[in-house]
């Protein structure tokens, strides 16, 4: 991890969240302060949140009995609805110079305050409800707190920024599954326990970013780049921009969920329910030893040759999943792809977009790829359960596989040409 030095940091974040410009010399490789304290925040909120998604599949298909259709309905929910509010939370922090941290905080608190609803919500109706309620406050929270790591680092340095965002974020889903798993095994109504455990340490998140993320507000916009929603709409017509998200708007139509890909292999491999919670730590776990060292690959070989490689990776890990042979290796060779996926893409793609995205709009312009890119994974869910509940779980990843590998080769024609930051 590379650690900012408090005399000469790299772009340091301001207390507006703005960043001020890099020395020369050995720290340009610095993280900055604000990031470091972003992904403090992130690793204990991603504990509280995958504790309840390495349960949820189970917990809905084998508790509720939920049909793969339904469990299609709910995870789409859970993983696509932010799309309808990543606008609007991308533009609030925006307006004034800067709310970055305040419409994060809001959005972390309103996924917070959705936990202990889990433990009253048992039918499709309600928990449907409470999982669009924690994926609008996703939806608040997730272009401001990537605008903020913008925001503090240099050009030649955001990719590995989010790298190291990414890595400490991806720590929380490496230990979230296994805090699961020992409530599990410790309780007796292990779900409930699950949801108390994780709305304790959501709040305790919360108060971390109040306390330690900088905040405030920035330097009024020139008045050319008034953060308003007609001037982020406007930023699609930046060549760069537009191609990022129609590229990640396509490639994610054929992303299946986690969940599915994890009970996919839990199918294969007749994996006893007990440890189902577990399988999510094999992801996590080659998602954090990769997020930093891909992220300073895509600053020096560029970040879309990187994130194409990932999409790669998954292509392989759909077509271990559908092979006839299943050894002992598998698991842990689609685990270990499905992690090098998200290292490759996640934070890699936030970095791509900011270079074309002005500093009055970027948390506007971040929220406009994300906002394609999570209503095509919403539609992919969709599509996948529909799929799955008619053909089988075979043919579904089959279709999704060929989707994956057409979409691939026409974004690779879409390769944008990378421009200085703004």
């Amino acid at each position: 991890m590379y650690v900012a030095d408090s005399r000469a940091s790299t772009p340091a974040a301001s207390a507006e969240g703005t960043a001020r410009p890099a020395p020369a010399g050995r720290y340009r490789t610095a993280v900055a302060p604000t990031v470091l304290a972003l992904g403090t925040v992130s690793l204990i909120t991603d504990v509280s949140s995958e504790m309840v998604t390495a349960v949820l599949p189970l917990y809905l298909v084998a508790g509720l009995g939920l049909s793969p259709l339904g469990f299609g309905l709910l995870d789409g929910v859970y993983n696509g609805f932010s799309a309808v509010v990543r606008l609007v939370g991308g533009h609030l922090a925006d307006r004034g110079g800067g709310r970055h941290k305040w419409v994060a905080g809001a959005g972390y608190a309103l996924s917070a305050l959705c936990k202990p609803l889990l433990l009253v919500a048992h039918t499709l109706t309600p928990i449907g409800l409470v999982l669009a309620a924690d994926r609008t406050g996703k939806g608040l929270r997730t272009a401001p707190r990537d605008a903020l790591i913008s925001l503090s680092s240099t050009p030649e340095t955001r990719g590995r920024a989010f790298g190291a965002h990414r890595a400490m974020d991806t720590a929380g889903a490496l230990l979230g599954p296994l805090a699961a798993f020992l409530i599990l095994r410790a309780t007796v109504d292990g779900y409930d326990a699950v949801f108390t455990v994780s709305f304790c340490v959501a709040v305790t998140g919360v108060l971390v970013l109040v306390l330690f993320v900088p905040g405030g507000r920035g330097a009024a916009a020139p008045a050319d780049a008034r953060p308003t929603l007609r001037a982020a709409l406007a930023l699609l017509a930046h060549r760069d921009l537009r191609r990022l998200t129609v590229c990640a708007l396509l490639l994610g139509l054929a992303t299946v969920s986690d969940s599915f890909v994890y009970l996919l292999l839990q199918r294969r491999l007749g994996v006893p329910d007990r440890w189902f919670a577990l399988l999510p730590l094999g992801t996590a776990a080659a998602f954090l030893l990769l997020a930093v060292p891909l992220g300073r690959l895509a600053d020096r070989w560029g970040r879309w040759h990187v994130f194409l490689a990932g999409h790669g990776a998954l292509l392989l890990a759909y077509a271990l999943l559908l092979t006839s042979r299943h050894g002992s290796a598998l698991p842990y060779a689609v685990l270990a792809l499905h992690g090098t996926f998200y290292a490759a893409t996640d934070g890699v793609l936030m970095a791509a977009a900011s270079d074309s995205v002005p500093q009055a709009l970027r948390s506007s312009g971040l929220a406009l790829v994300q906002t394609g890119q999570a209503g095509a994974r919403f539609a992919c869910s969709l599509a996948f359960g529909a799929a799955w509940t008619l053909w089988g779980d075979r043919t579904a990843l089959l279709l999704a596989t060929a989707a994956l590998a057409a979409c691939a080769a026409y974004a690779v024609s879409l390769r944008p040409v990378r421009k200085a930051a703004v």
